[in-house]
């Protein structure tokens, strides 16, 4: 049936997805005829979604395996070796990082296709729903209008009519032709069970779709969160983002590989119904409508008789008839019976009403409407809908190896960062090379020594002198030999009186106040300044 159809054409994934193995839990092979409702056919799905469960279950038996390996078979690190070799956690961590920014990229592309795909599909069935509905409201309202109306006008009428033979017999054929209408309208198919049932499925499939579209969503930020936390963590050398990183990755990892199960299970089913959708809706349809009216709207073919046709002719002949008739009667009879003229004038209205909906009702009942609201659906669902399913089962495939490799990778830098740790605080507090040591040092807070200059100028002898600059060097503070010899350093503003030889900087009086300090201004200042 689906090799005749020239306007629809199911993508070649489609089929690929169809041939894939269907099996129940028996490992029986089942028919891949698209049957929601079969048992068999259900179990075929959940086990193609139970694949996934067996490639979590390898992921997290090779973590279980590495991360034991590295406990108990951890080799002890040379003593010699200060900066362990990080280059293999780096590159793992950057290709890890490419690998889930490339992964993201494609979810983020797979999810939009998809949600555009169920869109195209609801809009259509709504579309569909609304044609439906239209035609039953006509279908309703001409009937009322026939059974009701038009019956208490004819009553009226032939008690007026009572004294003519020949008025009261066009009041009877009037009501023949009637009744040919409400025939041919109560044989209409009734629209409004299909009505209610895609009405259903729309909503079903909005509400599905909203869920399944925010679930994506939140997985691919929480993977940009876990790549961004990742770098800080290596950058920083944390080991509480590291811990983070590892809840969070296993988290993420089993949620890809439940992702992946789920997304291929319904591109599976998806697909099987792309294949042959004619002969599901036909099978689904079966109880509401003939065959001939459902193959007419699926096809919509010039060759194909429309199944209304006679209804609606013989609809519009009893009108024309019943509107020359009701002409004759207004004009030979008001004359005659003045009050039957209202009665008539009411009639007019009616069929005039009726013609209206009839025209109407010809538009909605031509195939070409529904037809297209079904194409838009096939192609949105089969095109758009699996190719964007297709797309989020590859990142999810993506995002657990790349998870896994991380997770391996996780470990091995908090080895790193503990050895790291280890080997500073094996160093010595009284090694110079010691950073904390040179910090110590460089600390002017560890000992405060007072400036000659600054005591000089307290005592007003040189108000006019200003400490000297601090001496800038090149030479690191490890290189200063009064560090490394001596438990208290020495300061470059001390002067040198004691070596009989001061620098040129001092002047005579600046000499004969340093002599004339008393004993305790010698014990203030310390014996720093002691010759």
């Amino acid at each position: 049936m689906a090799s005749s159809r020239q306007d629809y054409i199911a993508p070649w994934w489609t089929y690929w997805l169809h041939n894939f193995p269907h099996l129940n839990f028996n490992f029986q092979t089942v028919d891949k005829t698209f049957k929601p409702e079969d048992a068999s056919y259900q179990q075929s799905l959940i086990f193609l979604a139970c694949v996934s469960a067996v490639g979590l279950g390898l992921s997290l038996l090779v973590l279980s395996a590495f991360l034991t390996c590295l406990c108990c078979c951890r080799r002890e690190e040379n003593e010699e070796v200060k900066r362990p070799d990080t280059c293999c956690v780096t590159w793992a961590a950057v290709i890890t990082g490419l690998v889930i920014c490339s992964a993201v990229g494609v979810g983020f592309y797979g999810n939009s296709e998809t949600n555009d795909g169920v869109y195209q599909l609801t809009y259509s069935i709504y579309n569909a729903n609304h044609t439906l509905g239209g035609i039953g409201s006509l279908v309703g309202n001409s009937l009322g209008s026939m059974q009701v109306g038009l019956k208490e006008h004819l009553e009226r009428l032939d008690e007026i009519f009572s004294p003519r033979g020949d008025y009261t017999q066009t009041l009877r054929f009037m009501q023949q032709m009637a009744n040919n209408i409400i025939q041919q309208l109560t044989a209409m198919p009734d629209t409004r069970k299909v009505q209610v049932d895609l009405a259903v499925i729309a909503d079903k499939t909005s509400f599905i779709e909203y869920y399944r579209w925010l679930t994506y969503l939140l997985l691919l930020i929480l993977d940009l969160l876990i790549c961004l936390i990742t770098c800080l963590g290596l950058a920083k050398q944390s080991r509480w983002l590291l811990a983070v990183i590892m809840v969070c990755g296993v988290l993420t990892l089993i949620m890809s590989w439940v992702s992946l199960g789920a997304g291929t299970a319904t591109a599976v089913g998806i697909s099987d119904f792309c294949v042959s959708p004619d002969k599901f809706i036909v099978n689904q349809t079966k109880d509401s409508l003939s065959a001939d009216i459902v193959h007419y709207y699926l096809y919509c073919s010039q060759s194909l008789p429309n199944p209304f046709q006679q209804s609606l002719t013989v609809f519009q002949r009893s009108l024309t008839t019943m509107q020359i008739q009701v002409q004759g009667l207004l004009q030979f009879s008001v004359a005659v019976f003045p009050t039957a003229e209202k009665d008539l004038l009411g009639i007019q209205r009616i069929l005039n009403s009726s013609e209206f909906n009839l025209h109407q009702l010809t538009a909605l009942l031509d195939c070409r409407s529904l037809h297209k609201d079904y194409l838009e659906a096939l192609l949105g669902v089969c095109y758009d809908g699996v190719e964007g399913l297709l797309y989020l089962c590859l990142f999810s495939l993506l995002a657990a190896c790349a998870f896994c490799a991380l997770l391996c990778a996780v470990p091995r830098a908090w080895t790193l960062i503990a050895i790291r740790d280890k080997d500073y605080d094996d160093i010595d507090e009284e090694d110079p090379f010691n950073p904390s040591r040179r910090i110590t040092a460089y600390n002017p807070s560890r000992a405060q020594v007072h400036s000659f200059c600054s005591y000089s100028s307290s005592m007003g002898s040189q108000t006019s002198l200003h400490p000297p600059l601090p001496a800038t060097s090149s030479t690191p503070e490890y290189m200063n030999q009064s560090m490394l010899f001596e438990r208290n350093p020495r300061y470059e503003n001390v002067p040198l009186i004691g070596s009989s030889s001061p620098p040129p900087s001092y002047s005579p009086s600046m000499r004969t106040t340093y002599l004339s300090m008393t004993d305790a201004q010698i014990r203030h200042f310390g014996t720093d300044f002691q010759m």
